[in-house]
């Protein structure tokens, strides 16, 4: 029975090629774009997720205080109020895993014939742990090293690509402002932060050496930022007002006085910018599913034309026994198959057109099996619900009436 009604839906469609292949277009279109679209939120989800793991886990950036000169202000890291002493006794909160004092600058290093102007950063081995940043290649300079001041260094594999090609850097001499380093360790690859910085354009030194030898501090023992990790995700909040408690009392501050150093919590940041991102491939599969209802449409407009069309033919089939749920299957069969074989299609254009962004754009593309059983059940289900009514129309015609359509 089934397998008749399929071979005349079949027949049907094969009578008007063309209009059966503009019905499918609808479909099509719509499945590749939903593909398409949820392909590349997938993709900006996961770029954004991996950047909020090469950041590391639980962070807060502690910065140094502004200042006023003359009446104009100057921004946040302008006045040396954060002291390598401050970052220790961050370290003796409970809720704070580890702590690196940090002291940037840019400095131009050289190693034979090359050179490269990247980030010097002073500051300590706990530096690796905070970021979760492991080495490839040596190791961290030690406390001993940042006790002595010791001209080691840490490198990124931006700067050692740059200045050794494929060459291991480590127990090589580099030149940092014309002062000689010995290189003990490569980092791994970190790749991108969420603000599109290269973190691996960077070099680690002790921040003793960054202080004495390489970029100098107003104050003895001063440091521009401390980067700090809570123990865990429940304990941020505490660990931030205990901060803000011991910071303030250390720099003996009064009560009503403003606070001379700025805390921020890179996690909710970045986890804020994880949700714009899944707001962001919510919205672009909603935009694209729009097209479904737009192809379902098309295929309701095509099976009641077909309706009018074979009028007769339902009143003749009606006569001479068929009964009205055969009319129904068949005219719901014809609008099934239109819209699998458009969904087939259209899985393949939304795979295909992904594929070519990744290679023209070079975008992060992801595509899911979910998406694609998604897509592709919802385009069933909207040539089912579309077409039913057509034929519901054609299986609820009077056998004398039909007959006598012209």
């Amino acid at each position: 029975m089934i397998a008749s009604l399929l071979a005349e839906a079949w027949q049907s469609m094969k009578a008007n090629r063309m209009r059966s292949m503009l019905t499918m277009l609808g479909m099509v279109i719509g499945v590749a774009a939903v593909i398409l679209m949820v392909a590349i939120g997938n993709g900006a989800q996961q770029s954004v997720d991996e950047s909020i793991a090469s950041m590391g886990s639980n962070l807060f950036i502690v910065l140094s205080g502004s200042t006023t000169s003359g009446g104009v202000r100057m921004g946040t890291g302008a006045a040396p109020t954060l002291t390598t002493a401050d970052a220790d006794a961050i370290a003796e909160l409970p809720e704070v895993a580890a702590v690196a004092p940090m002291l940037p600058g840019t400095a131009q290093v050289i190693y034979g014939p090359n050179n490269w102007s990247t980030v010097v950063a002073g500051t300590t081995a706990s530096m690796l742990v905070v970021r979760d940043w492991p080495l490839v290649s040596g190791s961290a300079f030690s406390d001993a090293d940042v006790r002595s001041a010791a001209r080691t260094a840490v490198l990124g594999r931006t700067v050692a690509t740059n200045l050794f090609g494929d060459e291991d850097p480590v127990g090589k001499t580099i030149r940092v402002k014309q002062t000689p380093f010995v290189v003990v360790g490569l980092l791994a690859t970190k790749g991108q932060s969420l603000t599109g910085q290269d973190q691996d354009d960077t070099i680690l030194v002790p921040v003793t050496t960054a202080q004495r030898k390489l970029f100098g501090t107003q104050f003895p023992g001063t440091v521009r930022q401390i980067m700090v990790q809570a123990r865990s995700a429940e304990v941020m909040a505490a660990a931030e007002a205990d901060m803000t408690g011991l910071l303030r009392q250390r720099h003996h501050l009064p009560e009503r006085a403003d606070n001379d150093f700025d805390i921020r919590n890179l996690t909710a940041l970045a986890n804020t910018a994880a949700q714009t991102t899944r707001v962001m491939s919510i919205m672009l599969g909603a935009i694209a599913s729009v097209s479904l209802v737009v192809g379902g449409i098309g295929i309701m407009n095509i099976m009641l034309v077909s309706v009018t069309e074979r009028t007769r033919e339902i009143g003749i089939r009606i006569a001479i026994g068929a009964r009205r749920r055969d009319i129904l299957l068949q005219f719901l069969l014809e609008a099934v198959i239109l819209s699998l074989i458009g969904c087939f299609a259209g899985a393949l254009c939304g795979i295909g057109g992904a594929v070519a962004t990744h290679l023209i754009a070079n975008t992060m593309i992801v595509i899911t099996l979910g998406s694609v059983v998604g897509a592709f059940a919802l385009a069933s289900a909207v040539g089912v619900f579309f077409g039913y009514y057509p034929a519901r129309r054609a299986a609820s015609l009077q056998p004398v009436d039909a007959l006598r359509y012209q």
